[in-house]
């Protein structure tokens, strides 16, 4: 609930001096007032801490406020976990393993210390865990001899190393500055200040072109991504502003607005991510998607918050099961919980008793079909005491339909059914949430590069947050993961279903042992 803005009141401290002084003397005036109260405001919303969380707990301790005599109490800080917190050798997954030998005994040999026994091999070997720092690319200059006879003028170059293509960047380059770039949000302009400082070259105009002419041997990837989404059980969209800098519309394009639009689609045992920046909003993005699904499969769920442009409008029949976010309804309530502070515990309260059987559901790794039963028999009575709740709050006019209570309670209402599917419908997940962290990818970029030159640069940036995202969703390396598309592009283009990121790992062992 967006609070009105006040007027601006300028002020200084002799003012203020001088209103108070003649408070002992007479009333204030208006414009006093005016002034005295302007200044309290203001000091007042610079004290107060702006919220991190939406925790249930944190949400009413706020809305409540502090009890009387509680300034003087110390805050509690929370005990830490257990354990000391360091990373152990097993997560350091790539980190490069070099297995040493005892330099003096070896398996079966006589002890050196009773001289009685044998010495053994043992199952777990002592590790040390060793790290360097380096710049994101390096460089390496070959010095390669050359000789020139004397007599007929030959010259004579030594051969390269075995290993060193012909290329000035090879693909763990590209890879590197689009892990960088759009993994991880650091500009092309920054990426060229820090190398330039640690003496290796490299302009942000350099590493646009190693990234675009990348991003053409990977498109048959981005596609095969595509193709696949459209056949998922759940599909996850929502949208973000962009910018871009040069884009042309057409003269019929009325729209003003630029977005990234993320999708992301779950099922038989596969999480894709994709990224689409343009014109469109996310429900037109989807219904794109949505047209390379097979005719013979059932509709799929669709979930997305309740804004319109969210859903797509498919073509005569063509169905899909809408789902809404039961957290974007439940930020309703968190919004005006400092106002309404008992109400909203009844109603987050309620609707955490919901997330903790869907994570009770998880932990016993219930299937589809179970999971749906166990809501059913647990969330099914909680969600329908809740909705007689809801209706009554406004049928007995216990809450202004127009205050911001009777608002919240209004959304749920509204939407009670795509907010409820998870009842009705196996696989029918809760909310957005997956969808909400995809677009922090996009929203990074955002805040770091602020824009994107041209529509073909927001494309190259969609397809790399596109492969990143999805290796983090299947638990793959994405930096090699781009390092072997780009090596065996060929066989990528022949065959793309072979080498998506869940499965590219054995595609790359048969590749290695024909």
């Amino acid at each position: 609930m967006k609070k009105p803005a006040r007027r601006r009141i300028d002020v200084n401290l002799e003012e203020l001096d001088r209103v108070l002084d003649g408070a002992r003397q007479a009333p204030l005036s208006e414009a006093d007032h005016d002034k005295l109260k302007g200044a309290l405001h203001t000091l007042a919303a610079m004290l107060v801490r702006p919220r991190t969380t939406e925790k249930t707990n944190t949400v009413l301790e706020e809305s409540e406020g502090p009890e009387a005599g509680s300034a003087e109490q110390p805050v509690p800080t929370p005990s830490p976990s257990p354990g000391h917190g360091r990373n152990g050798a097993e997560a350091f997954g790539g980190a490069r393993k070099v297995p040493i030998s005892h330099q003096q005994l070896t398996h079966g040999e006589r002890c050196p210390e009773c001289g009685k026994g044998n010495v053994y091999g043992q199952k777990e070997p002592k590790v040390l865990v060793r790290i360097i720092g380096q710049a994101p690319l390096a460089a390496t200059v070959y010095s390669l001899e050359r000789l020139r006879c004397g007599a007929c003028g030959q010259v004579f170059t030594a051969q390269e190393p075995k290993g060193v293509g012909p290329e000035k960047y090879d693909e763990t380059a590209a890879a590197m500055i689009a892990q960088l770039k759009y993994g991880s949000g650091v500009p092309f302009y920054r990426l060229e200040q820090l190398e330039g400082q640690l003496g290796i070259p490299l302009p942000a105009a350099t590493q646009w072109e190693i990234v675009e002419e990348a991003a053409e041997l990977l498109k048959p990837a981005r596609d095969e991504l595509i193709r696949q989404a459209a056949q998922g059980e759940v599909v996850h969209n929502d949208d973000t502003s962009m910018r871009v800098l040069r884009l042309t519309r057409e003269p019929s394009d009325e729209r003003t607005g630029v977005f990234t639009s993320g999708i992301v689609s779950t099922g038989q045992g596969s999480k894709i991510a994709l990224y689409f920046t343009g014109r469109q909003h996310a429900g037109e993005n989807i219904a794109g998607v949505l047209k390379q699904r097979a005719a013979e499969l059932p509709a799929p769920i669709q979930m997305c918050d309740a804004l319109s442009r969210n859903v797509p409008k498919m073509p005569a029949g063509v169905e899909i099961l809408l789902a809404n976010c039961l957290a974007h309804g439940r930020r309703q309530f968190v919004e005006v919980a400092a106002n309404f502070p008992d109400e909203c515990r009844y109603v987050l309260e309620t609707l955490g008793q919901v997330y903790g059987y869907d994570a009770e559901a998880r932990a016993q790794a219930l299937t589809s079909e179970e999971r749906l039963r166990f809501h059913q028999e647990r969330s099914g009575p909680v969600m329908e005491q809740l909705h007689r709740w809801l209706e009554a709050q406004l049928a007995e006019r216990k809450t202004e339909p127009n205050s911001g209570l009777g608002k919240a309670i209004t959304y749920l209402l509204r939407h009670w059914r795509p907010l409820t599917l998870f009842l009705r419908q196996a696989s029918a997940p809760l909310d957005n949430n997956i969808v909400e962290r995809a677009l922090k990818r996009a929203v990074l970029h955002r805040k770091n590069a602020l824009f994107y030159r041209t529509l073909n640069g927001a494309q190259v940036g969609d397809l790399f947050m596109s492969l990143i995202h999805t290796c983090q969703l299947c638990g793959s390396n994405s930096f090699d993961y781009l390092i072997e598309l780009q090596r065996h592009a060929r066989d990528l283009a022949a065959n793309p279903v072979e080498w998506m990121p869940w499965n590219y790992r054995q595609t790359l062992a048969r590749v290695e042992i024909s």
